[in-house]
Order: C-alpha cells, then sequence, then structure tokens
C-alpha cells in the first residue's frame, strides 16, 4: 500500500513538473517553497565552506590568507547565482553590496557587480498585463508605438521607448508584476538565514542589510514616490543648468507605472563616449561632485543609486554644453540636520588633516574607537594619506590595493561599524563607493576641485545653520562676514591652482624667476 501510494505521488509529483515547466504563465522559481529551499541551500553550503574550508590552517598564513580569497569567490559566486534565480529583492541587495567596493572584500564586490546587467525581463504579456491593471487601457489604445525590447531592466522594473498618441516620446517604466508580492516574504526569509548565520559566525554584523531593504524597498516599489522625488531633486537644483531631470506625466503615471520624458546619452563612467563627443571628462567629473556635494551637505536630500545607469551624460548640439541626466529617483535619503552638520564638520577636518576633529566627529557619528577605520571607510584612502591630508597627493595603484586588501582583513570591524552607525550613513556610504567607482573610470579621483567644492559647500551649510540658530542681527553678519572670507580663501587657493597648471601660470613663474635672479 505505501509503496503504491508512493508511486502515485512520483506520477503526480512528474505530471506537476511537466505542467509548470510548460505552461508559459507559470514560473517555478514564482513558488515560495523553491525560493525558501534555494535560499536555504545556498546560506547553508556558504556556510559549511566557510566552517570546514579555513578550519586546519594557521590563521595569518599565506596559505589561510590564500584559501580565504578562494572561499569568498566561490560564496561570492553562490550568491550571485541566487540572487539571479531568485530575482527581484534578491537582485535588488546583491546589487546594494557589490556597489560597496572599499567595505567588503573585492571577491564579493567583482563578482556581485554583474547584477547590474544581470537584471530578470518581464514578458510582452507582463507587460501587457500591469498597464492594463493600472491603466485601465490596451498599450495600443495609449501609444503610436511602443518598443519590446527595454532600454533597460533592474531589479524591480523596465523602462521601455514609447511614442504618445500626441507625439510625445517618453520612457515608461514598468515593475515586474511579481515583485510586489514577493518582496515582504524576501526579506523576512533574508533575516531569517541572517540571524542563524549570526548564531554560527558572532562576528558576522549583516542585520543592516535587512534593516535597510524593509525601509526602502516599499518607497522603491511606489513610483509616485519616484515621480515627486523627481520633481524635488529638479527644483531643488534648478541652479545647476547642466542638470537634466526627466519631466513627469502625471496623468498616466500610478504606484506602478512610471511615465516620463524620453532622454538618453551615454554612461558617466564611459570615457571613450565622451572623448569621442567632444565632452570634457574634467568638467563632468567636477559637476557630478559638484551635484551630489550639494545635495549631501547643504540640502541633506540625497539621491543615492548613482550607478552608471542612473547618470548619463550627453552633449547639448544647440549650446555645445555637456548635460548630466539624472534617472530613477526611487532611493533617496533624507538626513537629519544634527547628522548633516556633523557630517560636514566631519569632512571639513578630513580636508583640513585635524585629527583631532577627525576622532571628535567620527565618534558622534557612531564609530567609537574605530574611527581611523572609519575615517579610511570615508574617503577610500590609507590611514597615512588621512594624516598626511586626502587632498595632497592622488591614489597610488599600491594604495588602492592596500584598501581593498584592508576590506577583506577588517571584515569583522567592518560589520560591526556599518552596524553601530546611524541609518542615514549606509546609503551615503554606498553612494560615496558609486561615485569613486565613476571618479576611477574616468581617472579623475581625489582631484583638488572635487575637495575644493565639497568645502564650499561645507562652508555654505554650517553657515547657513548656524544663522538659523541665532537671534543676534550682528552676530548673523558675523558669521556671513566669516562665511564669505571662507569662500574668497578658497576662490583663491583655486585660482592658484590654476594658473600653476595653466601655461600663463608657467608664464607668470617664470618672469618672476628671471626678476628674482637679476635682482
Amino acid at each position: 500500500m505505501a509503496r503504491r501510494a508512493l508511486k502515485l505521488a512520483s506520477l503526480a509529483a512528474a505530471a506537476s513538473g511537466i505542467y509548470l515547466y510548460g505552461n508559459k504563465f507559470l514560473d517555478p522559481n514564482d513558488f515560495g517553497v523553491v525560493r525558501v529551499g534555494r535560499a536555504i541551500s545556498t546560506t547553508a553550503v556558504i556556510t559549511y565552506d566557510y566552517l570546514t574550508s579555513l578550519r586546519s590552517v594557521p590563521y595569518g598564513s599565506e596559505e589561510y590568507d590564500f584559501l580565504k580569497s578562494q572561499v569568498h569567490l566561490r560564496s561570492a559566486e553562490r550568491l550571485r547565482e541566487l540572487c539571479c534565480a531568485n530575482r527581484g529583492t534578491f537582485i535588488k541587495v546583491g546589487q546594494h553590496l557589490g556597489a560597496l567596493d572599499y567595505l567588503l572584500p573585492e571577491e564579493y564586490t567583482r563578482t556581485l557587480k554583474v547584477l547590474h546587467s544581470q537584471a530578470p525581463q518581464s514578458t510582452r504579456q507582463e507587460i501587457e498585463q500591469v498597464i492594463r491593471e493600472d491603466l485601465g487601457k490596451e498599450i495600443k489604445e495609449l501609444f503610436v508605438s511602443f518598443e519590446d525590447t527595454p532600454l533597460g531592466a533592474a531589479s524591480l522594473a523596465q523602462v521601455h521607448k514609447a511614442v504618445l498618441q500626441d507625439g510625445r516620446t517618453v520612457a515608461v517604466k514598468i515593475q515586474h508584476p511579481k515583485v510586489q508580492a514577493q518582496s515582504s516574504k524576501d526579506i523576512l526569509l533574508m533575516e531569517v538565514l541572517l540571524l542563524v548565520v549570526k548564531q554560527i559566525f558572532p562576528d558576522f554584523e549583516f542585520m543592516w542589510l535587512v534593516e535597510e531593504a524593509k525601509k526602502n524597498l516599499p518607497l522603491e516599489l511606489d513610483f509616485l514616490n519616484e515621480g515627486r522625488n523627481a520633481e524635488k531633486v529638479a527644483h531643488m537644483l534648478k541652479n545647476f543648468d547642466f542638470l537634466k531631470v526627466p519631466r513627469i506625466y502625471w496623468e498616466l503615471s500610478t504606484r506602478r507605472v512610471l511615465l516620463m520624458e524620453f532622454m538618453e546619452g551615454g554612461q558617466v563612467n564611459d570615457r571613450a563616449y565622451m572623448e569621442r563627443n567632444g565632452i570634457d571628462v574634467n568638467e563632468i567629473s567636477r559637476n557630478l561632485g559638484k551635484l551630489y556635494s550639494e545635495m549631501i551637505f547643504v540640502n541633506g536630500f540625497v539621491h543615492c543609486d548613482p550607478h552608471p545607469g542612473n547618470v548619463l551624460v550627453k552633449k547639448c548640439p544647440a549650446s555645445g554644453k555637456a548635460h548630466i541626466i539624472l534617472l530613477d529617483h526611487g532611493l533617496y535619503q533624507v538626513l537629519s540636520e544634527p547628522f548633516r552638520m556633523d557630517y560636514c564638520r566631519l569632512w571639513q577636518a578630513l580636508i583640513k588633516a585635524d585629527m583631532k576633529r577627525v576622532q571628535k566627529y567620527s565618534r558622534r557619528l557612531g564609530a567609537g574607537d574605530l574611527y581611523p577605520l572609519f575615517a579610511c571607510m570615508l574617503t577610500a584612502r590609507s590611514w597615512e594619506s588621512v594624516n598626511r591630508g586626502i587632498d595632497r597627493s592622488p591614489v597610488s595603484a599600491s594604495e588602492d590595493v592596500e584598501i581593498r586588501s584592508n576590506a577583506a582583513a577588517y571584515l569583522p570591524q567592518i560589520t560591526q561599524l556599518l552596524n553601530n552607525i546611524p541609518r542615514q550613513m549606509l546609503l551615503l556610504l554606498k553612494t560615496n563607493d558609486l561615485l569613486r567607482g565613476t571618479e576611477s573610470a574616468l581617472h579623475t579621483r581625489a582631484s583638488a576641485s572635487s575637495f575644493l567644492n565639497m568645502s564650499r559647500c561645507c562652508i555654505r551649510a554650517i553657515s547657513t545653520y548656524q544663522r538659523s540658530k541665532s537671534h543676534s542681527l550682528y552676530r548673523r553678519a558675523q558669521i556671513s562676514l566669516t562665511e564669505a572670507l571662507s569662500l574668497w580663501q578658497i576662490n583663491l587657493y583655486e585660482l592658484f591652482l590654476w594658473l600653476k597648471g595653466s601655461q600663463l601660470g608657467n608664464w607668470v613663474i617664470a618672469l618672476l624667476s628671471r626678476m628674482h635672479h637679476s635682482t
């Protein structure tokens, strides 16, 4: 009887499997038991690998470091395969980890970076279903043309180029239909698995990752929120004529569908594209730094996903000016005033190599005794460079290797630090690393102009804050005068640097030298 029941169950399972795989509307990956089973088995294999591979090797030996690197790589590849299979929230979290270049071992960041280009695509039928449910019409009723192949596909959505009935060319962002239902279950699953791993490896402190996903995913899944963010940042930074933010068409936008002005250009890290189109690489890097310094230090409203696919550049044929196009406004970090002021003062101290203030403001931001590590994480520079002054010399190849090696060597301390600092800091660290990746691709890292722009924004932000807290007209005037003098000093120093690097400056120096020798 038992054998007969087992045979019937096997036949039923086989028939179910054939039906699921043969039915184009059903994907086994969408079933909870499959997703949970895959996540549990991957976590178990990675945990077992770490427990057994390093057990019999002396800690700190060359063999230990080599084996650890191999375990990191195997684990990162397994994690990448899990993200690609489970899709949605898993890919989003994997992309977040892949962006932490100077905070996680290189084996992880290098392996997980590919998730930006391996996001799943929804089928035409799924796209039609979402548009029909949200806008109440078929695609052919809304658009004269609609390109089947997406311009880009991400973890939560994909974007198509289309032409409206009135002739306007638009970008249509459409959410993957199953993401909304799966996201909360996926986050719960990740939380449980991370808690289990922490019981085995007490130094493993990655709960901050789940907390961030819990907070940010609902916001990113609401495209109306993204539209509001786009309009807010466009208004906030309207004085930057080089910045372009696509206009939102609210009449055809919902929580899962976002229609916006179509804009195109080359990715911000594509140096070859800029050279072909006569775009000044240094100007783009400088302007990108201005944008983010303004967002972080002055406004406290920060676009936190500046990976190259979300930041485009294009030369305007009419004016000849290069524009920066900022896309994907789903993820913003709002910085509280106390946090923003401490962060401003910390960066001022880092730029001036004022170690007492670096320690003071790092501690105020939750770094505790790990403030040297925190300073290195923020600047992506060695402790020696931080002490000497991060604006004194560019990043050398050997220093870059040292920083990446330290990310692996100090992983327990880094995860402890990430667990202790304010949640506002986490997305800023990710943003910093993404911007540094762009600067590295353009060969403009640690340029003096970027630090000067940061200094200007810090001075303006602190002065504005101090004036808002002062009730004395004399004190406010005093603050404004100090601000003006500080900004004037920066302008003077920038002029000096320009003269020093220009042909005119070389002539002036040569002339002064000859005059000195003649006297």
